[in-house]
């Protein structure tokens, strides 16, 4: 069962791990204010609701996580994310992190290949609240090219390589969030897709996700 009631002992919980992630460097006060305002205890299991808020991963079920929220804010810092932004999300999960941002304003867009994950996320009442994120059963690595070209796309999983497709459905300008890596620790990219199909890379922490995995799992 999924914990429906937050109270101030929450709310109290989430400014202490809002401080945590801040001490870790995280300076993006509005991704801090998202952190912030999200009930995390929601998308875990009730069993989770006493550690919800300590700053490290859960499982969720299908092998998968709810990142840590320290990852979920440098990714999301990294993005650069602006009010009204299209972004592609690969490997929507407990769909922590499309909540994120969806209040700091964009337009998201996020696939799941797990199907069970998919269904759980479609019957989340939660997430009714948020219209602005639409939610796809399907391979990350196709991205979605009906509804290209997108402005940013972040990767919640490790990709051996950079999948080209997705740098394809990215707008000119347009940023890429990836940790990029087929060991057990990858090196967090951006990569900005300029003119004349060159793409710029930066190379940022060091991380562990779960692997970024192509088809889709009913």
């Amino acid at each position: 069962m999924r914990p429906v009631e937050d109270t101030y002992r929450h709310k109290g919980l989430r400014k202490k791990l809002v401080d945590t992630v801040r001490g870790k460097g995280i300076t993006d006060e509005k991704v801090l204010d998202a952190i912030g305002n999200i009930p995390r205890h929601f998308f875990l299991d009730s069993a989770f609701d006493e550690v919800a808020y300590e700053d490290r991963s859960f499982p969720i079920g299908e092998g998968q996580t709810i990142s840590q929220p320290y990852t979920v804010a440098y990714q999301t810092q990294l993005l650069e994310v602006k009010p009204f932004e299209k972004i592609l999300e690969i490997g929507t999960g407990s769909a922590y992190q499309a909540v994120v941002l969806a209040l700091m304003g964009a337009q998201v867009y996020t696939i799941e290949r797990q199907k069970k994950l998919f269904e759980g996320n479609r019957n989340f009442a939660f997430l009714k609240k948020y219209p602005s994120i639409k939610f796809f059963y399907g391979d990350g690595y196709e991205g979605l090219p009906t509804y290209a070209p997108f402005d940013k796309v972040l990767i919640t999983a490790a990709a051996p390589e950079i999948p080209q497709k997705l740098i394809q459905q990215l707008k000119t300008g347009g940023m890429m969030v990836i940790p990029l890596g087929s060991g057990e620790v990858q090196q967090m990219r951006r990569i900005t897709k300029l003119g004349n199909d060159k793409l710029k890379e930066e190379v940022f922490d060091n991380f562990s996700f779960v692997p970024m995995v192509g088809g889709k799992k009913g």
